[in-house]
């Protein structure tokens, strides 16, 4: 007796994905429209001290991440105290 074979249910890549939809085939069963839209990145630059740059590394390193993790995390908290403290005064 032979196998009724089933719908593939098998995920695609996104270079699948992309590939289909280059070819101009309908993708959008492939989006589920749930997700949140993140905001561009930008990079800039920034001059740090000699010594600021391994104090940053030495938290990196005691916390097991990278040094743009701490740099972002320090600098979040920052934005958030500010914040904080002027919505007090107001």
């Amino acid at each position: 007796m032979k196998k009724m074979s089933k719908k593939s249910t098998r995920k695609l890549s996104a270079d699948a994905i992309a590939e289909m939809a280059d070819n101009g085939k309908n993708i959008s069963k492939f989006f589920s429209n749930s997700g949140t839209m993140k905001s561009p990145i930008q990079r800039v630059n920034v001059d740090f001290t000699e010594t600021m740059l391994e104090e940053l590394d030495s938290i990196a390193d005691e916390l097991n991440i990278s040094r743009q993790a701490v740099i972002k995390t320090y600098l979040r908290q920052a934005l958030d105290q500010h914040y904080i403290a002027k919505s007090k005064v107001s």
